[in-house]
């Protein structure tokens, strides 16, 4: 039946009975009971701090930022990619990018075998797959949510303010002025040999001008700039530490029993708040979903009981990713039966991974089903 943790039960042991090296013993009784170890959530920092970046070959990286409508298709995408980077930088050996829908159709992977380029994804659960494109990216949004929280900052007398599509243009021009940890040189100086020089370092700061709504737009402007700088600096920082802050060394070595936690699968019957939150033990290290292992002698506690009954597990085919909806039902006629199958949309996959399912195929078949039934009255 487990026990309340290690200092209750100490406690209570304490009280009434006594023998020798009985605390050295008690500990490993209860850090190596079973039940305890699978059923217990694991708390404090995640194991694996953030790798080493991936080593560039042209240490420049420097940044191009282009908007687009999430509603643009596949082919709407290649040609914002032909335009604005292919036309300046050339064709690149590898992309790495995210898992969007847009990236992994079968259109792109077409025309970028037939270009000679390699589409490069992280996988589902380790997205660091290029550290400093990562933290690029990251940064990036940073800055645009200030920008989005700071926009009343830029309205003029006249109520005129920038729109953060507009804004852009100073973000990628700041970010690639900016000095980088890695490299101790801003992008544009590494890439090109020199700094790009801002409209500032050339006005006067006490021109007469005859238009004042060019004067307001230039201070609109300059605040935008100061402001991308600062954002960029905040970002930078707050990056560096977010994710070391939680994160570190785990204390394990190859070949080391542990403990896989079960909330990346969607394979198991049974309600999902009764299920053991581990399952094992494996001699494996998955990263940051496992945790030790403790066992002892097999005959040192015999009053023990021991519980080695696996988890139930469906076998299915391997998916592209988890599921996120039932689109939709049809009956067909398999060995001479009327079966229903549904058309099932995986997460953050194209149309054409979507697959038809046997009720019992489909992971978490229940709760889907229920949204699907639900959504088909309405």
């Amino acid at each position: 039946m487990g026990h309340m943790s290690e200092d209750r039960t100490k406690e209570r042991v304490a009280s009434t009975a006594w023998w020798p090296k009985w605390e050295q013993e008690f500990i490993e009784y209860v850090n190596t009971c079973e039940r305890w170890q699978k059923e217990n959530r694991k708390h404090g920092k995640k194991y694996g701090p953030l790798q080493h970046i991936e080593e560039p070959k042209h240490p420049c990286k420097s940044v191009r930022c282009l908007p687009y409508h999430k509603e643009d298709t596949e082919m709407d995408t290649a040609l914002l990619f032909w335009n604005n980077i292919i036309s300046t930088c050339g064709i690149p050996k590898p992309i790495i990018c995210h898992r969007d829908t847009k990236l992994k159709s079968e259109f792109w992977a077409n025309l970028y075998d037939m270009l000679g380029t390699k589409l490069a994804f992280p996988t589902a659960y380790h997205p660091q797959k290029d550290g400093l494109a990562k933290r690029m990216i990251q940064t990036m949004e940073d800055i645009l949510r200030r920008f989005c929280a700071y926009g009343m900052e830029y309205k003029d007398h006249e109520g005129y303010t920038h729109y953060w599509v507009t804004l852009l243009p100073e973000v990628q021009l700041a970010y690639n002025r900016s000095q980088n940890s890695t490299t101790g040189k801003s992008p544009s100086l590494v890439e090109k040999g020199w700094r790009p020089l801002l409209p500032v370092d050339h006005l006067k700061k006490n021109l007469l001008t005859i238009y004042p709504t060019s004067k307001d737009f230039h201070e609109m402007w300059k605040r935008a700039c100061d402001t991308a700088a600062r954002c960029i600096a905040e970002a930078k920082e707050y990056n560096k530490q977010r994710w070391d802050n939680s994160h570190m060394e785990p204390e394990l070595k190859e070949g080391d029993q542990v403990l896989v936690s079960k909330l990346k699968f969607n394979n198991l019957k049974g309600p999902k708040h009764m299920r053991d939150k581990f399952v094992g033990k494996h001699p494996v290290l998955p990263g940051s979903l496992v945790k030790p292992y403790f066992q002892t002698e097999e005959n040192k506690f015999p009053s023990r009981k021991k519980n080695a009954t696996p988890p139930e597990i469906v076998e299915v085919e391997d998916f592209p990713g988890p599921v996120k909806k039932i689109i939709k039902a049809m009956k067909i006629r398999l060995n001479g039966k009327y079966q229903r199958q549904y058309l099932v949309r995986f997460k953050n996959q194209s149309a054409d991974t979507h697959k038809w399912l046997a009720e019992e195929a489909i992971p978490d078949g229940t709760l889907h089903l229920r949204r699907f039934r639900v959504s088909s009255r309405t």
